[in-house]
């Protein structure tokens, strides 16, 4: 066992910084301590990844960063994010001054500076044209098909600087983080895979770290990313930075059939047989309150009714048009509207509505992932009010209820134990980082990003 663990430290891969040697501090930054060090760490590093949490501060961060491989550069960074996130960033970056554009094709960039688009809009641009990337909400390399996931990290092979920006990723998902290894050039995911993993059971898609390689994996997931749920992860105090309570309320309700539905044909049935009465629980709640509310569906028609049973709400759906959604989602986060609805799959990730506390999910879906991200659009640092969130279902979706439960259960207990493995080296790695670093020099190619050690 010790002759194989040995034989892992040997074949580790550890990416060697190539980015800026000794980044200045950010004397007089807004920026939280934290932040300030996880940021000078990507910086040096060149290529890296941010895992941190709902509210932690990732555009704050990346806006920094971008600003600083610009001054370093003389050049441009391209930030890609998803749609209504651009325009996002960019009231963000006046709070914090730092000038960000927003563009949809090539032809709009002018000159240097932090140039910001939609993935969608990646294909109207040259990659080669940047010195530096940031992928907001890089979770988008799993979410996104092979085919997109492929274009990306394809495209941006050769930019010197490269940052990746996300909440701490799914801990039972290592596509996620093979992903994002393979997008910052430290090993290709099917590399990963075969050094440190080996098939979980019979199922293909289900993966487990090879019990004496899990050091070894941590310390090379460590070497080009940083982990965070909190400050005190990485030893710094948490104020300011605690969440309010979250109250998720059960709310079942009678749907034309009592039976369990288990398959997935006997789910959508029930879905569909029971959509009359969960819109109208959800339509009456939100009727009677005053409160900006945000309301989650998984069904074109529970979306049209709700539209229809609430004063008012707007609706951001699938058939808008980018101008719309954006209109919509930014017209909600200002107060303009009061009650949005939408699905996960639209404005799940990357939106901040600190301002709304209370929301209703008319049904469930079997993604964790996806029902995680739309309660972090409410419930994240910065939310000074609890948060409630009604969860309405028929008697018949037990089934889907439970699954959800069990991947929650799943999902809290494999973080705990990701932020145990790499709190410590992370900390390290961000607070007491060599200084040896490749200087990146404009107009010379990059090299391998990987050693071998």
């Amino acid at each position: 066992m010790t002759d194989y663990a040995s034989f892992l430290a040997s074949k580790r891969n550890r990416v060697e910084p190539s980015g800026i040697t000794d980044p200045a501090p950010f004397d007089g930054s807004s920026l939280f301590p934290f932040q300030q060090d996880i940021v000078r760490w990507a910086l040096r590093r060149g290529r890296a990844a941010i895992f941190a949490d709902c509210g932690m501060g990732k555009t704050p961060m990346q806006l920094a960063w971008a600003q600083r491989v610009c001054e370093h550069t003389g050049g441009k960074v391209l930030i890609l994010a998803p749609l209504a996130v651009s325009q996002q960033t960019v009231q963000e970056g006046v709070k914090f001054n730092v000038a960000v554009t927003s563009v949809r094709s090539q032809a709009e960039v002018t000159g240097p500076g932090i140039w910001i688009t939609n993935y969608e809009m990646l294909h109207h641009f040259d990659p080669t044209a940047f010195d530096g990337v940031v992928l907001d909400e890089s979770s988008i390399l799993k979410a996104y098909t092979g085919k997109i996931r492929n274009q990306i990290i394809d495209a941006f092979a050769d930019t010197p600087f490269r940052l990746a920006c996300t909440a701490t990723p799914s801990p039972n998902d290592y596509m996620e983080l093979g992903n994002h290894a393979e997008f910052m050039g430290a090993m290709t995911r099917t590399e990963m895979l075969s050094m440190y993993f080996v098939h979980d059971g019979g199922e293909t898609q289900k993966w487990r770290i090879k019990g004496h390689a899990e050091p070894e994996f941590w310390k090379w997931v460590c070497s080009w990313a940083v982990m965070i749920r909190r400050p005190s992860d990485l030893g710094y105090a948490d104020d300011g930075f605690t969440l309010p309570a979250l109250d998720i309320v059960s709310d079942v309700v009678g749907g034309a059939s009592a039976q369990r539905a288990e398959t997935l044909s006997e789910r959508r049935k029930a879905r569909r047989d029971s959509l009359g009465a969960r819109v109208q629980s959800v339509s009456d709640r939100v009727n009677a309150s005053e409160d900006p509310w945000l309301v989650w569906v998984d069904l074109n028609d529970e979306g049209d009714e709700l539209e229809r049973l609430i004063p008012g709400s707007v609706q951001v759906a699938g058939a808008d048009s980018p101008e719309d959604k954006v209109e919509r989602m930014l017209g909600f986060a200002s107060g303009k509207y009061r009650v949005l609805i939408t699905k996960p799959s639209i404005a799940g990730f990357g939106m901040n509505w600190q301002h709304c506390a209370r929301m209703a999910f008319v049904g469930l879906s079997d993604s964790y992932e996806k029902y995680y991200q739309a309660i972090r659009r409410c419930w994240r640092f910065g939310q000074t009010r609890p948060v409630t969130a009604y969860v309405v279902t028929s008697s018949s979706e037990g089934a889907i209820v439970d699954n959800i439960k069990r991947k929650e259960d799943e999902a809290k207990k494999m973080a705990e134990e990701m932020v145990t493995h790499m709190s410590e080296i992370s900390s390290g790695e961000v607070r007491g980082l060599d200084r040896t670093a490749n200087p990146y020099k404009k107009g010379l190619a990059e090299g391998a990003v990987s050693t071998m050690q």
